[in-house]
């Protein structure tokens, strides 16, 4: 779905920052969201960043087997 910016003052930002990046203002325009939503995932704190992670491995099945301890310290040097 296209973005329509109506905003004189934000079309003018994008292209100053697509003049200044060398890109396309689409370009600059993604990659100026990207670097701000990757800023807002670094204030979330870790805790809540890995609860999709936490959930999605808790809701797998137990397999029933014991992990084989030599074999995991051989893979880690540990031998």
């Amino acid at each position: 779905m296209p973005l329509n910016i109506r905003s004189e003052q934000v079309n003018q930002l994008a292209q100053t920052l697509a003049e200044r990046t060398r890109m396309s203002k689409t370009d600059a325009v993604r990659n100026a969201l990207e670097n701000e939503l990757r800023c807002l995932d670094g204030k979330t704190p870790l805790r809540e960043r890995l609860r999709p992670l936490q959930a999605r491995v808790l809701a797998r099945h137990a397999t029933g087997h014991e992990a084989d301890k030599a074999f995991y310290d051989e893979l880690s040097g540990q031998s």
